[in-house]
């Protein structure tokens, strides 16, 4: 018996997620005060975002295999991902010191986490890459293509409570 039935939640949650963002940045009387070369200066940085976002949602629905250990990492690890993707995209903007090194946080602590889940299931980790301090803007012929973010990690390493 499927007692989550992930085909009907996923799309509904995706649409909820929508649908407050939206309403949001709406409601934001900040947002009314832009011009309209800050809402295309913001451009890219949206695209990106929302690029992540659906791909962290449509990566999340994942085929029930009858291992909720399993299940549950192969929902979790997208849903990470999609924090890494958000964050690095911030970093490819985003201008506030303080905010870009969160957002190098969450990068780093996002993929201790996905590999901390890849060891609890005994499964291999990939090849790791550098965290980056700094992003450039994508180059749309080379979007999405080589990029790892995986850091190293020793695989005897225990994750603090």
């Amino acid at each position: 018996m499927n007692v989550f039935p992930r085909k009907r939640f996923f799309p509904l949650a995706a649409s909820i997620f929508m649908i407050l963002s939206a309403s949001a940045f709406a409601d934001d009387p900040a947002s009314h005060e832009h011009t309209n070369s800050a809402v295309t200066d913001e451009t890219p940085f949206l695209t990106e975002n929302e690029a992540a976002m659906a791909k962290m949602m449509n990566d999340m629905a994942v085929r029930p295999t009858g291992d909720v250990n399993r299940d549950f990492v192969e929902m979790m690890i997208p849903h990470h991902q999609g924090a890494i993707d958000m964050a690095q995209t911030y970093l490819r903007y985003g201008g506030n010191e303080q905010l870009k090194r969160i957002a190098q946080e969450i990068i780093v602590d996002q993929q201790q986490e996905i590999a901390a889940m890849r060891l609890a299931l005994g499964d291999p980790l990939p090849p790791s890459d550098p965290a980056p301090t700094q992003i450039p803007p994508q180059n749309p012929a080379s979007s999405g293509t080589g990029m790892s973010m995986m850091p190293a990690m020793d695989p005897n390493m225990k994750m603090g409570n």
